[in-house]
């Protein structure tokens, strides 16, 4: 039977997790991963990624050729982890949990995709077993709204479907819609005066904020939810304060309700500027864009049957948070995003274990090895 190997995939785990790679600082692991790859009889191309969005490495892209005449699929993961990440250490307990030393993240989120997609090709590569025609694409700067991927060279990929393993939980649960993200700032000008000799005089920026604030519906709103979650202004307590800015997000699965609660939104701000006399300026990003997935698409089909062949219940759920799939999506690539053996991701307690680590794995050489 050919199984993934666990004392490979603790191995490369291991050093991927003890290796620096916050966003845009991901070289030391782009090197590792190039390394592996190559070690695998696989060649792999750093894009310029790193010099479009400021940081010190590219996405890595592969294509290996099939032997079954299929239509390749590409898995993907990414480079980067959320901070606090420098220093990390790996821990395995006896039980076969794995965690950090508890001043860092462990870097499950993306480390654990990363290996299970390379243990997979380690076995098809050492078995010589037959499979489909696969793209790789090991992503940059994922945790800042898929920088890397946002500027990966899409005429150079040929495949229409992609599994990305950046899911919190075990095997068996895919994500197959995902919202659109977006975040705004509001910056308030007022005008300063002393507190207590001229307050008069002055236009209080934080009052204009506040008003702003208190008018904008926050929380879950018809499918969607809206936050604000910064405040800063003000410079002394006897200065009436000249300038405050706040930022927040807005979320839903439907883009076009993005856009009309942000217009909104808008709105109330500039309103509550000038029942004050502030000036107020406001900008916008959309960090992500809302997918979502078929449930009859082939793509999703041949997941719960790969879930089946494993003997392990297939779940398939909404996120509300992003990956690169959202970008994916936007190049006419249908994907699911993977659970792959991370939990409790983006803290200190961030955790995994040897044995979900290996059901990863052995779900990615699965779908590697479908003729479906």
């Amino acid at each position: 039977m050919n199984s993934v190997n666990e004392k490979r995939i603790i191995d490369l785990f291991k050093r991927l997790v003890e290796t620096d790679s916050p966003s845009r600082g991901e070289r030391q692991v782009c090197d590792l991963v190039k390394k592996e790859l190559e070690k695998l009889g696989i060649e792999p191309i750093e894009d310029s990624a790193g010099e479009k969005i400021g940081g010190n490495a590219g996405n890595i892209y592969a294509y290996i050729d099939g032997d079954i005449d299929l239509p390749p699929i590409l898995f993907s993961a990414h480079m980067d982890t959320v901070e606090p990440s420098s220093n990390k250490k790996m821990i395995i307990d006896e039980d076969g949990r794995i965690h950090s030393d508890g001043t860092t993240v462990l870097g499950s989120d993306d480390f654990a995709g990363i290996t299970s997609i390379i243990e997979a090709l380690a076995v098809i590569r050492e078995n010589k077993l037959s499979h489909r025609p696969i793209e790789l694409l090991f992503s940059v700067c994922e945790e800042q709204c898929g920088g890397g991927a946002d500027v990966a060279d899409y005429d150079k990929i040929k495949s229409k479907e992609a599994y990305v393993f950046d899911l919190d939980g075990s095997a068996g649960t895919a994500c197959y819609a995902a919202p659109t993200i977006l975040t705004f700032k509001a910056e308030f000008k007022g005008r300063a005066a002393h507190a207590g000799l001229d307050p008069e005089n002055g236009i209080h920026a934080i009052r204009a904020a506040s008003l702003a604030i208190s008018r904008i519906e926050c929380g879950k709103i018809d499918g969607t939810t809206v936050n604000i979650g910064t405040l800063k202004g003000g410079v002394a307590n006897n200065i009436v304060p000249e300038h405050c800015v706040f930022t927040g997000e807005i979320r839903s699965y439907d883009d076009e309700k993005v856009t009309e609660r942000y217009e909104l939104i808008e709105d109330i701000i500039r309103r509550s500027a000038e029942e004050f006399g502030a000036s107020v300026e406001t900008e916008s990003f959309r960090g992500i864009i809302a997918y979502e997935t078929d449930l009859e698409h082939p793509v999703v089909q041949r997941f719960t049957n790969a879930c089946d062949a494993m003997k392990i219940e297939s779940k398939l759920e909404r996120s509300f948070g992003g990956s690169d799939n959202n970008v994916f999506a936007l190049y006419g690539i249908k994907g699911l995003v993977l659970s792959t053996a991370m939990n409790d991701c983006h803290t200190t307690n961030e955790w995994t274990t040897v044995n979900d680590l290996k059901g990863a794995a052995e779900l990615a050489l699965t779908l590697m090895l479908s003729k479906e």
